[in-house]
């Protein structure tokens, strides 16, 4: 195999690739291509700029900002005069997600070209002229897919991270074994013996990292590489003073780095050496660990959030110690008042935090100290904290006035007066007392009475009498997100429930609704709102045998829905209730009774921390910082085996559901609830949001329809079977692997409706596994009984949890 041309990255590179530099750089030094609008041989609309007429354009086309900023996709081919991708072309396209640029004559890609496309993830280059292709042009961006098939790329050293990336099982199993051509031969780059070309290889030798605030601190980096790498030490965010030595040791460089006088701002800092070559980018970091004492940045007086709030911010190494005084006295924290720290991994050691306080009143007011102390210092500072005003406030000089007795000496007509009112008065608590013992006799056959009925006061028979009643809307997804309401159904809306459940088999159940105590519920805060009422976060007791008190959602009716409602509202209530508590099981969200005594009636769930599935997808994937969902997704992206298991639980619940015969009209991934541990089921809490009222399409002013889930006979013939259930399942999918995209989010409700009765079906996600897009078009068989079973899809699922199939992630 003929060995690859060795050179420095100054003096060896090969005449070709000093031609193409040049030229490279004299492209991106040339006039900046003017901005105009949309070419003639190109399409350009909101989201997507494509340029399929042959030999139109002769560069990348430069729309205006305002044009340019929601482009996402941009699709170029046959353009024989496309040569160059400069770093001015795509400066514009902040948005851009998908570039093709296909069967060109493209043979010069400037390193910088896509520095302002964060975002770009699907590349295709294939079938131009390029001969070279550095590592530098794609090493920042998150890509899933890139391809570079027919492109008669020269065997080189700059091509040595292509060669990496093939060989490390990232490539798309799709396309053909990648080539180059050396000395006039093609030769597969997998197996081409590259000599004289090594990734750099960076060390930090092993030094004392922890030193004292003032003191000083000393590294070497040693590289090594071929060609041989350039390296330097990143420090443009270090606050210390510091000094460079540089050192040649045969092979291996040696950067020096001394820092002096160290900074406290500069602890925790991740102090990085990093080097490259034509093969590729190598680094090697430390953590500097600096000692100083603790002092308080700032303590803010009180300020109301959802508790009121003493922010403060505390810097210290080592960690210090928090004490709080009240008015000069220790201050004992519990569960009313305490301190809570909020990370920050973007501010070094400071930590950021509150003192809070759940509901104070005036006796809370008063000076509040921050006491903080480490081993090296302390520090103080004092806060004023005034929630409430006195009751005492409201007279005067802060007195609370004191009413003049009654005159001693009063006339013989005032006695008389007064013996008169008095018998008045005992009569008056006379007969008050007979009325409430009429009354609790009363109420005491009343109840004798209906211990035999409903907790409700409705007669079971009355409600669950024959199969045919049992043909109902179970609401148990109206704890579910609804689609929005129109103002005159009166906090009852006619669109399809969410979801609808039929059945015929738990007339021969024995169904007991817990009722619990309403002295047991403590409200903590507001989740949500829906045309039914509320959902508070709560703390119940006595509801588990294992723990005292637990956090659980409470879905409140509204009780003046309730009170303008006829008597089948009620025992809707009535059999919501009894229906949920047959539903047991580790997917379906925990339904654990009632509280009626009392308005407003209400509903008690199992609460899951982290909300609906739509959005915790969102903050999970790649545009949630876009979204702004969360400052930081706790878990980070998520993974192909993670939504894998996701998938796999959500099929568990169908799979009981369909057991049971019930059909499930209203199945997507925001009627589904994450908890802890990544733990998914099926269930939501009605709370209306803006952003899901486009998931529903109006029909006949009132009922709404979640049309872009549904097969073609649910759209058309409004029929629901367990067989239009794996319909939804398969478009749950799409959306579990695009990251919560709204299905045929490019479509208008009329036009989804259209695409879908015509057999069109969703695209394959870029992050989506071969096995998991044939389970959605197993899914999506036209005719109902091709579709698949629950049960296979379940089984199907499990298997590729436990061996996920291999599927680009990221190229480093």
């Amino acid at each position: 195999m003929p060995d690859t041309p060795a050179g420095g990255p100054r003096t060896g590179l090969r005449m070709g690739t000093a031609a193409w530099l040049l030229s490279l750089v004299l492209v991106s030094l040339g006039p900046r291509p003017g901005l105009a609008g949309c070419p003639a041989a190109c399409r350009c609309s909101f989201a997507m700029l494509q340029c399929l007429e042959a030999n139109g354009i002769a560069s990348l086309p430069a729309l205006a900002p305002q044009e340019s900023e929601n482009v996402t996709e941009i699709y170029i081919e046959n353009q024989a005069h496309l040569e160059n991708i400069t770093e001015l072309d795509l400066v514009y396209y902040r948005e851009l997600k998908n570039l093709t640029v296909t069967s060109c004559k493209l043979r010069l890609i400037s390193p910088g070209a896509f520095q302002h496309n964060p975002k770009l993830q699907y590349i295709n280059l294939a079938s131009n002229v390029l001969e070279h292709i550095s590592w530098r042009v794609f090493h920042f961006l998150p890509l899933l897919n890139l391809v570079l098939r027919d492109n008669p790329l020269v065997c080189s050293c700059e091509i040595h991270w292509l060669q990496q990336w093939e060989r490390s099982g990232r490539a798309d199993p799709d396309n053909q074994p990648m080539t180059c051509f050396s000395f006039g031969q093609e030769v597969l780059l997998n197996i081409l013996s590259m000599d004289n070309c090594s990734l750099p290889e960076v060390t930090i030798l092993p030094s004392a990292t922890k030193v004292k605030e003032g003191g000083s601190l000393m590294f070497e980096c040693h590289v090594s590489g071929t060609p041989p790498p350039v390296a330097s030490w990143r420090t443009e965010r270090l606050h210390s003073r510091h000094v460079f030595e540089r050192r040649v040791m045969v092979s291996t460089l040696v950067l020096v780095l001394q820092l002096l006088e160290v900074s406290s701002k500069d602890n925790l800092h991740n102090l990085t050496c990093e080097a490259e070559n034509q093969a590729g980018p190598g680094e090697d970091m430390v953590q500097l660990d600096i000692e100083f004492p603790v002092r308080i940045l700032f303590l803010r007086k009180a300020e109301r959030q959802h508790h009121w709030c003493f922010p403060f911010a505390v810097d210290g190494n080592p960690e210090p110690t928090i004490q709080w005084l009240y008015n000069g006295k220790e201050l004992t924290e519990n569960r009313y008042t305490y301190t809570q720290l909020f990370p920050d991994t973007d501010d070094g050691s400071v930590k950021h935090g509150c003192l809070f306080l759940n509901k104070p009143t005036h006796l809370n007011n008063g000076v509040y100290t921050m006491v903080v102390r480490n081993v090296l210092g302390h520090d103080q500072a004092n806060a004023t904290g005034l929630f409430m005003n006195s009751p005492a406030d409201n007279f005067d000089d802060g007195a609370i006035p004191v009413f003049d007795p009654i005159p001693t000496n009063t006339s013989n007509k005032h006695v008389t007066e007064s013996k008169e009112s008095r018998l008045f008065v005992i009569s008056v608590a006379v007969g008050l007392a007979v009325f409430a013992c009429a009354f609790l006799l009363v109420m005491l056959v009343v109840i004798n009475r209906c211990g035999q009925h409903s907790k409700f006061g409705i007669h079971r028979s009355s409600v669950l009498g024959t199969e045919d009643d049992l043909a109902l809307s179970l609401r148990f997804m109206n704890f579910g997100t609804n689609p929005p309401c129109t103002e005159d159904d009166s906090g009852l809306s006619s669109f399809v429930e969410n979801p609808q459940y039929f059945c015929g088999i738990i007339k021969d159940k024995d169904m007991c609704v817990q009722n619990i105590k309403r002295q047991d519920i403590v409200l903590k805060w507001e989740l949500g709102e829906g045309a039914f009422g509320k959902v508070y976060l709560a703390e119940c007791a006595n509801l588990s045998p294992d723990s005292d008190k637990m956090l659980v959602a409470i879905k409140f009716r509204d009780s003046n829905t309730l009170k303008d409602a006829n008597e089948s509202t009620r025992q809707d209530f009535q059999r919501e209730a009894e229906l949920l508590t047959v539903l047991q099981h580790q997917h379906i969200v925990r339904f654990y009774g009632v509280c009626t005594d009392g308005e407003p009636l209400a509903m008690v769930f199992e609460y899951m921390r982290h909300g609906d599935l739509n959005r915790f997808l969102r903050a999970h994937g790649p545009d949630a910082r876009i979204l702004e969902e969360v400052k930081m997704p706790p878990l980070g992206q998520l993974t192909v085996p993670q939504m894998l298991h996701i998938a796999g639980q959500i099929a568990s619940g169908m799979v009981y559901l369909a057991s049971l015969h019930f059909v499930h009209r209203d199945l997507a991934t925001r009627n589904c609830l994450v908890g802890e541990g990544l733990v998914v089921k099926i269930g939501d809490f009605g709370m209306s949001r803006d952003i899901y009222s486009t998931d529903y399409y109006r029909v006949g002013g009132r009922t709404m329809l979640p049309i872009r889930w549904m097969p073609p006979e649910s759209i058309m013939y409004r029929k629901f079977t367990t067989e239009s259930d794996i319909w939804s399942f398969g478009v749950v999918l799409w959306e579990i692997f695009t990251y919560g995209k709204q299905p045929w989010y490019q479509l208008s409700n009329s036009e989804a409706i259209e695409c879908i009765t015509q057999g069109r079906e969703l695209e394959r996600p870029r992050t989506c596994p071969k096995e998991v897009h044939l389970l959605m078009q197993g899914c999506w068989q036209r005719e109902p009984q091709q579709r698949l079973v629950i049960k296979d899809i379940h089984s199907r699922l499990l298997a590729l949890v436990k061996n996920p199939p291999l599927y680009l992630d990221i190229l480093g």
